[in-house]
């Protein structure tokens, strides 16, 4: 790590951060490597949505049990202190967009262990938080003992349909709509959400999908959001500094939000093989996985895309154009 020449300041902030990291962690990225290869990103050819979401359940599990911190974000390293980091900035960014508020009711879709019921805990009335992992709500659910305005519930993840209509002022997504696109559940769980939600309400989605074409994103999301009479506030920002995850935040009904509209303008269709270099850098900090296998997935309108499924978290072809996701060594050149 410390060979290497960075590309600017914060790539080499940031290796010297996972210089250190190896210092009192040697065997950290093995362990990495471990959590990655539990959970699968491709779907097999007849693979139904359900067998998805059952194969994705059992293999959450595992990932739980090798790594609690890797396995809702490789970009931790496995390491708390930075998953922490990420997981404030994230409330901070929420917080500035008016999400949360003591009066508020929250749906948390994908809690994992439950690190922002936790660090949001004081800025809502109530927050239910649900994953189809066993483990994953366990461990979220001794994370919250003592909190009393916070409840967790393993769920099928084929469906919202144990809560009433108008139940939530909002629905927080982090890291969960990839494994729903992966499924073919994506506009399903839309028609759920919009349900679920009160007028107003808000949707705050943090990456869409692992296919790594934001373009592609922004078309999905914005069709959806027509579909469902929701007010796209933020497209696919990334206002996060220790974590690439692209920003969706959504409105429902009336409601108003610090932020004014930012996307009036409708985005570009995209075409496929001619998405930047920066529309088709690869996500950071998915629940899982890390070096890339190329496999076909389809839009919304069905037309074939590239989708980039990680498995090898420190190695990949191509990342001389592509940031690694990881140990930020794709986007610098060692020194000869």
């Amino acid at each position: 790590m410390l060979d290497i020449v960075p590309s600017n300041a914060r790539d080499a902030e940031r290796l010297q951060e996972i210089a250190g990291l190896l210092r009192r962690k040697p065997d950290v990225f093995a362990t990495l490597r471990a959590t990655g290869a539990a959970v699968r990103h491709t779907r097999d050819d007849g693979e139904t949505g359900a067998a998805v979401v059952t194969r994705l359940a059992s293999s959450f599990d595992a990932a739980a049990a090798i790594s609690e911190t890797a396995s809702v974000q490789l970009a931790s390293l496995g390491d708390e202190e930075r998953l922490s980091a990420t997981t404030d900035e994230v409330v901070a960014w929420l917080k500035q967009q008016d999400f949360s508020g003591t009066r508020r009711d929250i749906l948390d879709i994908g809690c994992g262990i439950g690190r922002f019921e936790h660090a949001l805990s004081n800025s809502f009335n109530r927050m239910v938080g649900i994953d189809i992992s066993s483990r994953m709500i366990s461990i979220a659910s001794e994370r919250c003992t003592a909190l009393g305005n916070v409840e967790l519930r393993q769920t099928s993840g084929l469906d919202l349909s144990e809560f009433d209509d108008g139940s939530f002022d909002c629905v927080l997504a982090v890291d969960s709509f990839p494994y729903l696109v992966l499924a073919g559940m994506a506009e399903g769980h839309f028609d759920e959400i919009a349900r679920v939600l009160k007028r107003p309400g808000w949707l705050a989605l943090l990456n869409y999908s692992y296919r790594g074409s934001l373009s592609w994103d922004r078309a999905d999301v914005g069709r959806l959001a027509d579909a469902h009479q929701m007010r796209v506030v933020i497209n696919g920002e990334k206002p996060f500094r220790s974590w690439d995850g692209e920003a969706f935040l959504l409105a429902r009904g009336g409601g108003t939000l610090l932020r004014a509209a930012s996307s009036d303008v409708e985005p570009e269709a995209p075409k496929i093989g001619t998405d930047s270099k920066e529309e088709i850098m690869a996500p950071a900090a998915r629940k899982i996985g890390c070096g890339k296998q190329h496999g076909d997935e389809r839009g919304l309108d069905r037309n074939l895309v590239k989708s980039d499924q990680y498995q090898d978290p420190c190695r990949r072809p191509g990342a001389e154009e592509r940031r690694h996701p990881m140990s930020f060594a794709c986007s610098v050149r060692p020194r000869k």
